[in-house]
């Protein structure tokens, strides 16, 4: 059997991976909504009908989209068992890394050695923050 730290832990680490790695995949697959914004200059309802049909119809933002919304729920449910204190700054630190990993997969400059040097000051403050939450 897992300790509820650990079933935390966990939790909060699948939840920065839901948040932190779609947040570059929803970039990517709305790609091309400049487009259709620009057929309504005059926005609107039209316009933003318009958009929600293009997003909604292209999988390579809706399945994402549906995974950060699966990240939501697990949040929503680890939030009632964990220390708040604990909970936000290491799922918040966790999905920056794993949004910075994610785009430098998908090809994106994340920033070089500073990104790097961030990382690992935020794996350190993770691990400060979960031994110190004990």
């Amino acid at each position: 059997m897992m300790s509820d730290a650990i079933r935390q832990l966990f939790g909060f680490i699948l939840v920065a991976i839901c948040w932190g790695s779609t947040n570059p995949l929803i970039k990517k697959g709305s790609s091309g909504l400049e487009k259709v914004s620009e057929k309504y200059p005059e926005g609107g309802l039209k316009k933003w009908l318009a958009e929600l049909k293009y997003l909604f119809t292209k999988w390579q933002y809706f399945v994402p989209l549906i995974v950060n919304l699966s990240g939501s729920i697990v949040y929503y449910y680890t939030l009632g068992k964990s220390d708040m204190s604990l909970a936000v700054p290491i799922t918040n630190s966790l999905t920056f890394i794993f949004s910075l990993l994610t785009g430098l997969f998908l090809g994106e400059s994340i920033g070089g050695k500073d990104a790097w040097l961030g990382m690992g000051l935020v794996i350190i403050g993770v691990i400060i923050c979960v031994s110190g939450g004990n």
